[in-house]
């Protein structure tokens, strides 16, 4: 090694350096060259793809848009469903059974100091209401020696006692009938004997009619028990000074321990319309699926609900209070329905779901208008039985209020809820729901009312847009448990053989109606629709129709009889409009406009008001069996005259040459 040379390494030629790199260069670029067209094939096939799927997206966009509008609410009515569904399989299986008393209690843990109700300018928060509860509970346990199993009957006014006292019943496992505080006398002791209950629990300023039924009720063996601090009255026995001194303290969940999905939780009473109220069987699965209710309809945890309608009935109590404790809300509970104070209490309270039945959102409608009437909270609206024309002035009037009308029944297996807010419309028929709750139209005499049947005495599904009975099928998951103390009636809403031999539907005896885009439509009551003339008449579009006269308030549509004729024909009991005569000429004028010669009413009977059940339901029965002599019915009576062309007084005169034959009707 040479002088100098120690630790210099010599350095790589730099002509093989640049060689190497020009080689592996010379190499990259001729497999680009080579695989350029691989990728740009690749690339062009991925554009494809991406444009036909972007495509189609947007044909799809456009299918569902202009063939399936209601895709999205119909997809989060399923999904919402599906869940509800989920959880009630769930609670089935849950050993002990999880009833909605148990989701009351998680709640009273979750958030004891809540508010759970609004009551007259009082708050009770869940913690509260379920301390009061435990000491009703043990001051019935000691006083009528209560035990699981023993029916209670609650004859309570709309009030926050009524839900803590059915809480203790529910705690002690007993079933609580709920009876409408409007009825007295022979009513009264029908409902209270229908449940075979042994107690009953009266409100103080109930009373009165307490001791009209009294010496009965001792006869029978009856504990009475009255909301009051003392009464005088032998045979009637104070409970509130017994339910202060109790003790607060849980009870324990044994006393309650054989309750089953199936045991019955209550019995809620029809509302009377054709007769005698009929004492429904509610299971402890029945009310689950009616809590569900306000969670199908978009209720969250931070609503308030506005209760304005009487605990006694489903729609106060099932969609409303139980709905709520489903819900973990808050209520404000009202002793009746105000028009007037309605609004002033929703913006009071920050009301945000709102309930509705029959016809006070017409009372809404009807009240003076003023400059604030969109200054609310209200964004839900749930409940039945409005009219198409009140249902649009209500929005008109009073904002973007999302209406969620249902169709059910209190003892029914099949109900619909229209969760897209078309107007008119009760609901959708929706394949998901279908297939768990199967249902179908049936085509329906209205002369002989009963179903129409072919050779081989099936019935005839009714074709889309035509009217038909709606009719449920009783199964497992959609059972009808029927009427308590009354077989021949839980019988008559059995309906077999329909589709085929030896199956079992429930007869709703409604008659709806399925549109060409699925949507349902509620026609009338089986006993409302009359037949005249050899055509059937809807009392419910009658009534509209009138009460589209400047004069008239209220309509009630019936059928009445006339001597020498088949069928019934027409008449409408009316009320007027404040400071209104009624117009003889315009009513006639509108029902022959707008109405066929068959469905128009003859006669005409003017009230100071309409007779309504408790849940603002119109009766029609004693009007119907009252018919239209002049010489029996003091109201004023008009009848509808074709060669004078207008509604005239109907006069014994008249009334003789009907009922002779005189005069063509």
């Amino acid at each position: 090694m040479k002088e100098g040379s120690m630790g210099q390494i010599r350095a790589p030629p730099r002509v093989g350096t640049v060689n190497f790199v020009t080689n592996l260069t010379e190499l990259h670029s001729v497999r680009l060259l080579y695989l350029s067209p691989l990728i740009l094939s690749a690339l062009c096939k991925m554009y494809i793809c991406f444009s036909v799927l972007a495509g189609l997206a947007v044909l799809c966009f456009f299918y569902i848009s202009a063939f399936c509008p209601h895709f999205g609410e119909d997809f989060a009515y399923i999904l919402r469903s599906i869940k509800c569904g989920i959880r009630l399989t769930k609670y089935k299986k849950i050993k002990p059974f999880y009833s909605i008393l148990d989701c009351f209690l998680d709640a009273v843990k979750r958030h004891p100091k809540k508010i759970f109700v609004h009551f007259e300018g009082r708050s009770y928060t869940y913690g509260e209401v379920d301390k009061q509860s435990n000491k009703v509970a043990r001051a019935l346990q000691a006083e009528a020696r209560l035990k699981e199993g023993d029916t209670v009957a609650l004859f309570l006014a709309n009030e926050p006692s009524f839900i803590w006292t059915w809480l203790g019943l529910a705690k002690l496992g007993c079933p609580a009938a709920l009876l409408n505080f409007n009825i007295r006398s022979k009513s009264l002791l029908h409902c209270f004997s229908c449940c075979g209950a042994k107690v009953i629990i009266a409100s103080s300023e109930l009373q009165d009619a307490v001791e009209e039924v009294l010496p009965t009720l001792r006869e029978q063996g009856i504990s009475v028990y009255l909301m009051s601090d003392s009464c005088s009255v032998q045979g009637i026995t104070a409970l509130s000074d017994k339910i202060s001194k109790a003790s607060d303290q849980p009870l324990s969940r044994d006393l309650r321990a054989n309750i089953h999905i199936r045991s019955t939780a209550l019995y809620i009473y029809t509302s009377g319309t054709t007769g005698l109220p009929k004492a429904a069987i509610v299971t402890h699965e029945r009310v689950w699926a009616a809590s569900f209710l306000q969670s199908i309809s978009g209720v969250t945890a931070e609503d308030i609900f506005y209760i304005n309608l009487p605990l006694y009935h489903s729609a106060g109590f099932l969609i409303g209070m139980t709905g709520a404790i489903e819900r973990g809300i808050t209520i404000v509970l009202k002793r009746k329905f105000s028009a007037s104070q309605f609004w002033d209490d929703c913006r009071k309270y920050d009301i945000t779901v709102m309930q509705y039945i029959g016809e006070t959102l017409r009372y809404l409608c009807n009240t003076p208008k003023k400059d604030d009437e969109k200054n609310h909270k209200v964004r839900i609206a749930i409940g039945n039985g409005v009219r198409t024309d009140v249902w649009s002035e209500f929005l008109h009037r009073f904002g973007d209020i999302k209406v969620r009308e249902l169709y059910a029944a209190t003892e029914g297996n099949i109900g619909f809820v229209n969760y897209t807010s078309k107007i008119g419309a009760v609901g959708r028929v929706n394949f998901v729901h279908r297939f768990f709750f199967p249902y179908t139209l049936i085509k329906f005499d209205i002369e002989k009312e009963e179903p129409v049947r072919d050779s081989q005495g099936l019935c005839i599904e009714a074709a889309v847009g035509e009217t038909g009975l709606l009719v449920g099928r009783v199964t497992k998951r959609s059972p009808f448990v029927g009427y308590a103390g009354n077989k021949e009636q839980t019988e008559k809403k059995r309906l077999r053989d329909v589709l085929k031999k030896g199956d079992l539907y429930f007869n709703t005896g409604d008659l709806l109606r399925f549109d060409k885009d699925n949507f349902v439509y509620f026609q009338d009551r089986v006993g409302d629709t009359f037949r005249w003339k050899g055509e059937n008449v809807a009392t419910s579009e009658v009534a509209d129709i009138l009460t589209m006269v400047h004069c008239i308030l209220e309509a009630n549509v019936y059928g009445v009889k006339v001597e020498g004729h088949e069928g019934r024909v027409g008449m409408a009991a009316l009320t007027l409009e404040e400071g209104q005569k009624f117009d003889c000429s315009a009513t006639y004028t509108q029902v022959v406009n707008y109405l066929p010669a068959y469905a128009r009413p003859r006669f005409i009977r003017i009230q100071p008001c309409l007779e309504m059940t408790g849940t603002f339901k119109m009766k029609k029965v004693k009007l119907v069996e009252e018919g239209f002599n002049p010489a029996h019915i003091k109201d004023p009576l008009y009848f509808l005259d074709p060669e004078k062309k207008t509604y005239v007084p109907l006069t014994e005169e008249i009334y003789r040459t009907i009922v002779s034959k005189e005069v063509k009707l």
